[in-house]
């Protein structure tokens, strides 16, 4: 019988694919990067830092996750790949080490009036085959409760062929929907003043339309009213007949031949529902909104009394709730009512509807309800909700892709964020984030600092190891990662105040309340408090005559073609000056008008479309890449042709108009704004499309200092902002309020807290639980008081 040989152990040997533990990033140009190489270790949190404009966002989502999204698109048939977005491959040397990577960025979610926090999540979906399945009465399939979907009904012959055999057959087709066929489905109905549309004591000739771009030589708006046989183009509207009114305002589609083109005559009422009332409003340029704000008044349906549905949907119920009741509550009451449903046949929809609802509320937003428009939600709520789907995943080894997740978050909410990042973590994915606020940066695994300045000073690897590391580093992050502002020693006395009185906007509970004029006073509180609704709801009707400027998060609209000058408005006095100069018109100063290069129509590139593959860009060779005529760029001002002049940064644009032959003080003005609010790097030209969230954010604020109100009102200001810019803003704050504005701030940044002059601190919670004053007085008095989480928050950053 042989014996077993005893064998002596030996170090293991580390297997191969365990050896693929870093995303190695080499020579990373996109954008401002300079030749960025970095090596990031996975199943890590890693932190990405640095001023506002360094690279951040470049590095993160233009480099490492767009690369990854690009090679799962390719592992795609050429059909499917045909229906997707078409991705270059990023301007880099080396990607490896890559794993699948989910974007989690701040875009507010679509603004389509339909769109509810229910429907862009699962919730919606689930609870409507809940009530499919229990609701009493029982009137139809899931889609019955779904304020998208109409109902249908239709009957006719049909031909049925078998083999050889043709028979004609009856048919009626029946689907049932849910949506309320009078506002269908908005929940809202509009009612239009036309006033705001014409003036009737002229006549069509004359120029009646006050609607924004309807321009009399506009045969597609203007031409086609004064042209198509319908109406006499030369009587005053106001004597129209009542059947020219009626063609007017509501004719039906009608095809009509103006100046020998074929075009569609419709009435003024549903022409204006089409062009203005069915886009969202806030995706609208602001002249538009102004005019769709006066013209457009929005009521609540009298059909379904803003629940979008139909009858039949909202009778049908589960004890004494109905579909509309449910998704009207708040989320974290719903979930206490589906926890107590018992109901075996449903059992595994409980369970998936439960877990869904219990992630809203673990990620601070059960204050929430299934039926609010997502076009309402900040930045910050937006990209919470769109982590909901990934915070029961089973998915592992994912890289997460997080952009500023504590935007919106009282410092009391950051730690449970902190919480979910490392849960993330600690199921084996990649967290990568880029962040500002010290709070998130202090768990981090590793820390990437880049800098040292933002665009063309930053897009270099400043740091790169622990936080410890950075902080003992000497960069700027490492500088200021410890800073705490200090209380001030005096206050401003306020030169009057707005009272406002019963404000019950939303979860305002009848809200009576001093807000201070002529100093800097600070809105703040958990996000769910009824910050927003007080300041952006009751304010603007109690300020009346003061002019009210407010500056909020929605984002600035732009394509590749626009950039600081043409969104500013820059570009006009620039021009104009050129043409002075130069003794010529001032659209050839335009690269989108008549001074275009003709090879590349004024984009400086030319895009070469290669179907389901990425497109090419290429430097247009006529022009070399700066976008006009070669005639144009012989005109000359200051020295400089207009080319020269957008190549400019801000620090030199506003040297160059501010003295001597090129002398403008329109252009000087607008820089001057550009410049206080710390973009002097950015260059005139630069595409809107390559600056970060930080610096768009400023840019809106330059462009709204420039308008004229006694208040101003700035939701968030510190998005985006590195520790070191909050400073620079806190001086913009302060210039502003000595100039004798009133400046109003809605904040969570405890250094802005600590430099107001007054602070108003809502709650005590979110939702039913908030909607109250809970402190009202100086930065010192809340944190001697330490009666709220505000308080409690604010005394401990200063070291009280």
């Amino acid at each position: 019988m042989s014996k077993a040989t005893r064998t002596t152990p030996q170090s293991p040997v580390r297997h191969a694919a365990d050896s693929h533990d870093l995303i190695r990033v080499h020579g990373a140009r996109e954008n401002n990067l300079k030749d960025v190489s970095i090596e990031i270790p996975k199943r890590r949190l890693t932190v990405f830092t640095g001023v506002s404009g360094s690279g951040k966002s470049s590095l993160v989502f233009d480099t490492i996750a767009a690369e990854s999204q690009r090679m799962i698109n390719e592992t795609y048939s050429a059909f499917l790949q045909g229906f997707m977005p078409t991705l270059a491959r990023p301007e880099v040397d080396v990607l490896d080490g890559l794993t699948t990577a989910i974007s989690v960025d701040q875009q507010r979610m679509g603004g389509d009036l339909r769109s509810t926090v229910g429907t862009a999540t699962d919730a919606n979906a689930m609870l409507r085959i809940l009530f499919s399945r229990l609701g009493k009465p029982h009137i139809g399939p899931p889609s019955a409760y779904s304020f998208n979907t109409a109902t249908v009904r239709a009957s006719g012959a049909i031909t049925v062929e078998r083999g050889a055999r043709t028979k004609a057959e009856k048919a009626t087709f029946t689907r049932t929907g849910g949506m309320c066929t009078h506002c269908e489905g908005r929940g809202k109905v509009s009612d239009i003043d036309l006033t705001q549309l014409y003036d009737d004591t002229k006549s069509i000739s004359e120029g009646a339309f006050t609607i924004p771009g309807w321009k009399s030589d506009n045969v597609w708006t203007v031409g086609i009213y004064a042209e198509s046989g319908f109406l006499d183009p030369h009587k005053p509207i106001r004597r129209f007949t009542k059947k020219e009114m009626h063609d007017f305002l509501y004719h039906e589609p009608t095809k009509v031949k103006v100046n020998g083109v074929n075009l569609t005559y419709e009435g003024l009422i549903p022409k204006i529902q089409k062009s203005f009332l069915s886009k969202d409003k806030e995706s609208m340029q602001p002249h538009i909104r102004a005019f769709v704000e006066r013209a457009v008044t929005f009521t609540t349906c009298p059909d379904c009394d803003g629940t979008r549905l139909s009858e039949g949907a909202r009778s049908s119920k589960i004890g004494r709730i109905s579909i509309a009741d449910a998704c009207a509550m708040e989320i974290r009451d719903l979930a206490e009512w589906v926890r107590k449903l018992d109901e075996p046949s449903v059992t595994p929809l409980l369970t998936a509807l439960q877990g869904t609802l219990d992630s809203f509320t673990e990620i601070g937003l059960g204050y929430l309800s299934l039926d609010r428009p997502a076009g309402t939600l900040s930045g910050g709520e937006a990209q919470r909700v769109k982590m909901i789907r990934h915070l029961g995943s089973s998915l592992t080894d994912v890289t997460y892709v997080f952009d500023e997740p504590t935007i919106g978050l009282h410092p009391h909410d950051i730690r449970r964020m902190n919480d979910l990042l490392l849960r993330l973590r600690d199921k084996g994915n990649t967290v990568l984030v880029v962040e500002h606020k010290p709070e998130a940066i202090a768990i981090a695994d590793h820390v990437v600092d880049l800098g040292p300045g933002a665009g063309t000073e930053g897009g270099t690897v400043c740091f790169e190891g622990t936080v410890e590391g950075l902080r003992a580093s000497g960069t700027v992050t490492g500088r200021h990662l410890d800073d705490r502002a200090t209380l001030k020693d005096s206050v401003r006395t306020p030169t009057g105040a707005l009272q406002i009185r019963g404000a019950t906007a939303n979860n305002l509970q009848g809200v009576d309340v001093d807000v201070p004029l002529g100093v800097l006073c600070v809105v703040t509180g958990v996000a769910g408090s009824g910050k927003s609704s007080l300041v952006h709801g009751a304010l603007p009707r109690q300020a009346g005559a003061e002019g009210v400027v407010s500056v909020d998060q929605s984002a600035i609209r732009g394509s590749r073609r626009s950039n600081p000058a043409t969104y500013t408005g820059l570009l006009e006095p620039i021009r104009k000056a050129f043409a002075k100069a130069n003794g010529v018109k001032p659209a050839l100063f335009s690269a989108n008008s008549e001074g275009a290069c003709p090879t590349c129509n004024g984009a400086g590139v030319i895009y070469t479309d290669l179907a389901m593959m990425a497109g090419v860009a290429t430097t247009c060779e006529d022009c070399e890449g700066k976008r006009f005529q070669p005639s144009v760029l012989e005109y000359h001002l200051g020295g400089r042709d207009i080319s020269e002049v957008l190549a400019m940064s801000v620090t030199e644009a506003e040297e160059f108009f501010g003295a001597g032959e090129a002398r403008t003080p329109a252009a000087h003005r607008i820089l001057e704004r550009l410049a206080d609010v710390g973009l002097g790097y950015l260059s005139l030209g630069q595409p809107l499309t390559t600056l970060s969230g930080g610096e768009r954010q400023r840019l809106k604020l330059a462009v709204h200092m420039a308008e004229k109100g006694g208040v101003y009102v700035l939701d968030e200001p510190t998005t985006g902002l590195h520790l070191a810019d909050v400073e620079h803003l806190l001086g913009l704050l302060d210039r502003l309020v000595e100039s004798g504005k009133s400046v109003i701030v809605i904040e969570h940044h405890q250094a802005v807290m600590a430099h107001a002059d007054w602070i108003i601190d809502l709650g005590p919670g979110a939702g039913h639980d908030g909607g109250r004053v809970v402190f009202e007085g100086t930065p010192a008095d809340l944190v001697a008081e330490r009666s709220t989480l505000t308080g409690e928050h604010l005394a401990q950053y200063v070291g009280a």
